[in-house]
């Protein structure tokens, strides 16, 4: 079975509109999922990497109530308004210097 080239370029373009049809199916439904109120969520890996620590911190950031969580079907989650909260908490503006008067 021989197909001219036309009829293949065709296809494939065919194939590719599919393609990115069913991409933006799926990162439509990962928004939706996501989302909780209009507002996103992001699970434990998502944290890790975003704040670049570790899961002990992260469970210890838990544990002390300075980062607020969610538990949905046993999974963790949190708000990103809750984690930028966090995170300016969390920062330490630097120390102005005092002249000493002598």
């Amino acid at each position: 079975m021989n197909i001219d080239r036309m009829e293949f370029l065709a296809w494939m373009e065919r194939i590719m509109d599919r393609f990115d049809i069913l991409n933006e199916h799926m990162n439509n439904v990962h928004k939706q999922r996501n989302n909780i109120d209009g507002e996103e969520l992001l699970d434990n890996q998502d944290l890790l990497q975003m704040l670049k620590i570790s899961n002990r911190s992260l469970q210890r950031y838990r544990s002390t109530g300075k980062l607020p969580y969610y538990t949905i079907s046993g999974k963790l989650y949190y708000k990103l308004s809750d984690i930028h909260q966090f995170i300016r908490d969390s920062f330490n503006a630097p120390l102005k210097k005092t002249k000493d008067k002598t």
